[in-house]
């Protein structure tokens, strides 16, 4: 007697009808519609319009308003900043700026990174909420803080420094009397005291991200390296810095695009925009499309070419999200 078995069934018997699975392919695009949406209207019709005005020549408020017409004026606007020397300035100052702030917080958000590691749960926990605070703190309410701090009259550094003896005071520093001081006067001091407002705001996030890093390092490797006589450094050369080196390179794209568009504590900092000395791509093109007599053409164009660049270092960033994606 010949018993039959029954074929299993194929894969292709399984399939999925087609006219079934087309909803479902649909279904992502459909629910990222919302955000797509929200984006387009909230950025990119405004930088669509940013990069319409740049090629006009637009010096008064009715402009905008829709009541005169839009000179065009072509390449102009760019031809005018990229000739000017002043432009140079204020990019070499973005771009010393920016790689400063960049090596200083990657460097203190790594200490304090390692730091909470090394510490138990809870006080890893406590202290990194205190850190986080900083962060948290929006960035014009910090800066009004720190502009007290370094008040000529009230602020807590000039009290500090009138409170130094008088002959070391003269010695160290060339002054007794610190009441009145322009802490902001020079751009150096300017600079300094503003790469410590954006350090303090910004290594909480860095330091955060490196803990979390850290965890996913297995510990093992760690105890083994210290029982064959490593020291930290070592260690965190050898082992640490290696397989944290994803996390680090976006950490330092990602820093890099926010130190270069740093706009609310120069300008607070500064009180507006009268000190040109200390001028960055953000705050030029703030002043030369607003302060009078306005030009929001070459304000604009300025704001594009600040925007080009920050895409640029997205691009970086999001090559390195996506290869790190694929080695995952």
């Amino acid at each position: 007697m010949t018993t039959l078995t029954e074929a299993p069934e194929t894969p292709a018997a399984r399939e999925i009808p087609a006219r079934r699975r087309r909803p479902v392919d649909r279904l992502p695009y459909l629910l990222l519609l919302p955000c797509l949406i929200v984006i387009g209207v909230l950025l990119l019709w405004p930088l669509g319009q940013v990069v319409v005005m740049s090629f006009y020549r637009l010096n008064n408020v009715r402009q905008l308003r829709g009541d005169r017409e839009w000179p065009w004026a072509g390449l102009d606007n760019y031809t005018q900043i990229l000739g000017d020397p002043f432009f140079w300035t204020v990019l070499r100052n973005t771009v010393l700026f920016a790689l400063a702030n960049v090596v200083l917080t990657m460097i203190l958000g790594t200490l304090v990174g390692l730091l909470l590691n090394r510490l138990g749960r809870k006080m890893a926990t406590f202290v990194a909420s205190c850190v986080m605070l900083a962060w948290a703190t929006p960035a014009l309410t910090g800066t009004i803080v720190w502009k007290w701090i370094f008040d000529d009259t009230s602020g807590l550094v000039t009290w500090l420094f009138n409170a130094l003896p008088d002959g070391m005071s003269q010695a160290l520093f060339g002054h007794s009397d610190w009441t009145g001081y322009g802490w902001f006067n020079s751009p150096l001091l300017f600079f300094s005291i503003l790469t410590l407002v954006v350090v303090w705001h910004s290594f909480p996030f860095i330091a955060v991200s490196v803990l979390a890093g850290l965890k996913s390092v297995p510990s093992e490797l760690h105890e083994a390296a210290r029982v064959d006589g490593a020291g930290p450094w070592r260690v965190f050369w050898r082992i640490t810095f290696p397989l944290l080196r994803p996390v680090f390179g976006i950490l330092i794209v990602l820093s890099t695009i926010w130190d270069f568009k740093v706009f609310t504590q120069q300008f607070v900092l500064a009180g507006g925009t009268q000190d040109r000395p200390t001028f960055m791509l953000s705050i030029y093109s703030y002043a030369e499309a607003f302060s009078p007599p306005p030009k929001y053409g070459l304000g604009a164009a300025i704001a594009v070419i600040l925007t080009v660049i920050l895409l640029v270092v997205t691009g970086f960033y999001v090559r390195m999200v996506l290869k790190q994606e694929d080695e995952s």
